[in-house]
């Protein structure tokens, strides 16, 4: 692969643009965010599937809608049963599920329940970063830049050489975006990167569209930048925070060694796994805003935010 800031362009720009659309077009996943130009429910399935598979996110997504139908219906709701949702479906970090939380009241507060349009402006949302504010302006109001995550930087380093650095990967995919076609175009090449040019490519099973410039297809070198690893969900930091949080959905309050007794079997107030550790994950949730601790009268005590 190219170890330059050089990647190959292809000459007839027009015409890769074209196919991708076109494939894209004639047949792809159907998922019910991709029905609906609501940025609000766009904002709620970009967020749910940074951790999640899109397949899975699905009936978690009507779930939500349902239960928070619009901006306005979610800032109004209590944060617990949010942030419960949230830790019920396994949708990975609570964090997440606090800052779309804040992030409607934003809307309702500071700009009067009209959804921000702009990649700019969507970026002043707690927790909205580059990639999702491009999504969102994209697929509901067709005016966002390139979106670029894993899927897409894999299509890139395959199709025209693009080395593997960031900036590289957002100048390729904002020269090959169609201007004013921001909607089908961030869909179409994350779709071409989830269906057809996977780790393990399928390039003839999908009628990828690209193949006649693609270089890798052309040599057979498949190879692709390195993909995180996840960290194994059991065990870690991440399950027994869910778990605290599950927990305390269920108690006005509790104290703390009750409640590493209900979330951890081999929890020992004095052992490996005892108070130091418990305090670990209480202090991470109260840093996020989730859960308070408190002393009261002679016990540790904990609860989620209201």
């Amino acid at each position: 692969m190219a170890d330059s800031a050089d990647w190959t362009r292809p000459d007839d720009l027009e015409a890769v643009q074209g196919a991708l659309i076109d494939w894209y077009e004639a047949d792809h996943r159907l998922y019910p965010w991709r029905e609906t130009d609501d940025p609000y429910r766009i904002l709620v399935s970009e967020v749910m599937s940074q951790q999640t598979q899109l397949d899975r996110v699905i009936e978690p997504w009507r779930e939500f809608v349902d239960e928070w139908p619009s901006v306005e219906a979610l800032a109004d709701a209590d944060r617990a049963d949010v942030v419960g949702f949230w830790t019920d479906h396994s949708l990975g970090y609570n964090n997440r599920a606090k800052y779309l939380h804040e992030a409607a009241r934003q809307v309702r507060e500071e700009y009067d329940g009209a959804f921000p349009e702009t990649p700019s402006e969507l970026q002043e949302l707690m927790g909205v970063g580059p990639y999702t504010a491009n999504a969102v302006a994209s697929f509901a109001f067709n005016d966002g830049g390139a979106v670029v995550d894993t899927n897409v930087k894999r299509v890139l380093y395959r199709a025209f050489d693009v080395p593997d650095s960031d900036a590289v990967f957002e100048e390729a995919a904002e020269t090959l975006m169609p201007e004013g076609r921001s909607r089908v175009w961030n869909n179409g090449i994350m779709e071409l990167g989830g269906v057809a040019c996977g780790k393990n490519p399928r390039c003839d099973e999908t009628g990828c569209p690209w193949r006649e410039w693609c270089h890798a297809y052309q040599t057979g070198d498949f190879t692709a930048p390195d993909v995180p690893t996840q960290p194994s969900f059991e065990g870690s930091r991440r399950q027994f925070r869910g778990r605290i949080v599950r927990t305390l959905g269920q108690y006005d309050e509790i104290g703390i060694d009750e409640l590493g007794h209900r979330v951890r079997v081999d929890y020992a107030p004095d052992g490996e796994y005892g108070r130091e550790w418990l305090q670990g994950l209480l202090s991470d949730l109260a840093d996020d805003e989730l859960i308070d601790v408190v002393e009261a009268g002679e016990e540790t005590v904990a609860r989620l935010q209201k």
